[in-house]
């Protein structure tokens, strides 16, 4: 299995919902990346599961990196999601194709760096992905993995939307299972790469409103497959469970804005030399 079919499945429906919703990346997680990459510019990047570009945005406008790139080459098994990455990222020096954590197009030993955003615990088999990222990469070269999620310990209300949403996940991969990690266990893994080290943002709060919790919670893949008789049950419930907590921490209370507490954690790894 090159994709897992929920992920297939649900990120094909809920494309531009996704774009629209979910939040862009911490500032201060992408000059981690960058600090991480110990070369001089220009520098070539491999990105997979790019999805709708939502990362390779903030990529391309971060002050370290936006002088830094000289190629970006994205990848992405969902038509739908390389069809708004197409519409929604603008630069001469950004291409996107098909491909999977598995298997891309790009030659051995050309990256510089290979980011993946928001997708690695949906991959099928960590060893053949382990495998494809040591050969991408130039020797010293740097796999960057990173998450951009709620914070479901920082606030109830946060804990209380996941609750209910993830009855629907169906044995999905999700982040939290920590499924994922058994990748740096694998022989292809332990070949190609020293050991990852860790990195987190730790709490910051954006800007929501009802509406913005119940949109994001819907852009989950295993929710955007749901029956829209289903999917609209989901939203009410969840809107009346937001409207009538009493412990949300205001912004601006008149207009409806509270703070949606968020984490970004980054994985950094290097290959061997």
């Amino acid at each position: 299995m090159s994709v897992h079919s929920i992920a297939k499945s649900g990120f094909g429906i809920g494309n531009d919902l996704y774009d629209r919703v979910r939040p862009s990346y911490h500032s201060s997680a992408l000059s981690h990346i960058r600090n991480a990459v110990k070369v001089t510019p220009p520098i070539n990047v491999v990105e997979i599961g790019a999805g709708s570009g939502i990362f390779t945005r903030a990529f391309l406008a971060h002050p370290e990196w936006a002088p830094a790139i000289k190629e970006l080459r994205a990848f992405e098994p969902s038509e739908g999601m390389r069809d708004v990455f197409s519409k929604a990222v603008s630069d001469e020096r950004v291409s996107i194709a098909e491909g999977t954590f598995q298997q891309t197009t790009t030659e051995d030993g050309w990256a510089d760096l290979v980011v993946v955003a928001q997708a690695f615990h949906w991959c099928p088999d960590y060893a053949r992905a382990s495998e494809e990222f040591g050969r991408l990469l130039k020797p010293g070269g740097v796999l960057a993995l990173i998450w951009n999620l709620e914070d479901r310990d920082a606030a109830k209300w946060v804990a209380n939307v996941r609750d209910r949403i993830e009855v629907y996940e169906n044995g999905t991969p999700q982040y939290r299972l920590g499924l994922w990690r058994q990748a740096f266990d694998t022989p292809t893994y332990q070949k190609a790469f020293e050991s990852p080290q860790e990195y987190s943002t730790g709490l910051y709060a954006l800007s929501a409103t009802v509406d913005t919790v119940v949109d994001r919670a819907c852009s989950k893949s295993y929710i955007a497959i749901l029956p829209e008789d289903e999917k609209s049950k989901v939203r009410k419930d969840l809107a009346v469970m937001l409207e009538n907590d009493l412990e949300k921490v205001w912004i601006n209370e008149s207009e409806g804005f509270f703070e949606y507490p968020y984490k970004t954690t980054v994985v950094i790894a290097r290959k061997k030399v």
